[in-house]
């Protein structure tokens, strides 16, 4: 099944690496054609072409160069053909040239546009970093490891979230999706991910801090207008990994289970009782419930959101990760969430639909954590 993905992606590559001599290709196939053919034929549309393909892909001088070469190209030729003196070789040598012209300015407006894009990248890097900052790579026995990638290429952030931190109480873990896109779903983000970090540090219960989780939530939808009320609920998962012993625990609110990972088995930590998204609990009367799952040495813990779990290949099969790593074995975190983006990018061909969120914690072998 991938060697026909892998074959794919080699002759995308060598074409994007080869795409820049196209300009070239242009010149010297519409002057040769241009030369061998009867004199009525005109290679214009190379020589127009050429220009504006190096206005899209390579530099200003490029972009010169190749609109340099199509105007001497064109001229060369209808004085060759005994055409420079009348006014149908005087039109196309203008018409060229103002292609010409304007394939510089293509160039510089693609440049700018470029240059306001890497800006927005890097504010949108900031609020990530601000939003979802970076995780330290253990904490005691655990080690952490955290991809993120966003639907919208290149963005660097989106709709789901995810935390883990340190607290009294043992190392407690956020990975959630947002109903919506956009700003608004970031903004989103922001009041659940604020809403975690304080209830993760005072809060004694797991239970507790999905119900801090909940008014900061429904407060955040009470000031929407319209249509956008109907947005902004969070489905998510909550985990606390208590200092000492071998076991954890969970809250799951409307969110794709976790995934338990040891000795290359799978199993998947599903919720006792299903339970509404962060909120929406006014909608239900269910009561939050912390499930207790074990959590030996040498175990890993895989959450995810749904990008994982929907993405689809061409023929709109869905990405299964339970089947695909049964069996399988990691060295840590690392391993485990590089090998499944490479799975899913190949399941899809690269075609990702829905920003994706996973967070690993692996316990390692024979080490303890200390009490608090």
């Amino acid at each position: 099944m991938r060697a026909p993905s892998a074959g794919r992606t080699t002759v995308r590559r060598w074409c994007l690496r080869h795409l820049q001599l196209l300009p070239v290709i242009l010149l010297v196939g519409g002057a040769f054609l241009d030369y061998h053919t009867s004199p009525h034929f005109s290679g214009e549309a190379f020589y127009t072409a050429a220009p504006m393909t190096a206005a899209a892909l390579l530099s200003l001088r490029a972009t010169v160069l190749a609109a340099i070469g199509a105007c001497v190209a064109d001229f060369a030729l209808l004085s060759h053909f005994g055409f420079i003196g009348g006014s149908g070789g005087r039109s196309e040598l203008a018409a060229v040239a103002t292609v010409s012209a304007f394939a510089i300015v293509v160039n510089r407006l693609m440049y700018y546009s470029n240059v306001r894009l890497q800006s927005a990248r890097r504010v949108a890097l900031a609020v990530q970093r601000a939003v979802l900052p970076q995780l330290p790579a253990s904490v005691g026995p655990l080690r952490i490891a955290v991809r993120y990638q966003a639907a919208v290429k290149d963005a660097q952030i989106g709709g789901d979230l995810y935390g883990a931190q340190d607290t009294p109480y043992g190392v407690r873990c956020l990975v959630g999706d947002v109903r919506g896109k956009g700003m608004e779903a970031v903004k989103v983000v922001t009041v659940a991910m604020g809403a975690f970090r304080e209830a993760a540090e005072e809060e004694a219960t797991l239970v507790g801090i999905a119900a801090r989780l909940e008014r900061a939530l429904v407060r955040e939808r009470a000031r929407r207008a319209g249509p956008e009320r109907t947005e902004g609920f969070v489905t998510g998962v909550l985990v606390e990994i208590p200092h000492g012993g071998e076991e954890l625990r969970l809250v799951n609110r409307g969110h794709p289970a976790p995934l338990l990972l040891h000795a290359g088995d799978v199993r998947s930590a599903d919720p006792s009782e299903p339970t509404l998204p962060w909120g929406l609990a006014e909608l239900g009367t269910d009561q939050d419930r912390a499930d207790t799952v074990p959590f030996p040495p040498g175990a890993t813990l895989l959450l995810y959101t749904d990008g994982l779990t929907e993405a689809r290949n061409r023929a709109g099969d869905f990405y299964d990760p339970g089947a695909g790593l049964t069996g399988r074995e990691f060295p840590g975190p690392d391993a485990l969430l590089d090998t499944l983006l490479t799975e899913v990018s190949e399941h899809t061909d690269g075609r990702i639909t829905d920003d994706m969120a996973l967070l690993a914690l692996t316990r390692d072998k024979g080490r303890a954590q200390d009490p608090a």
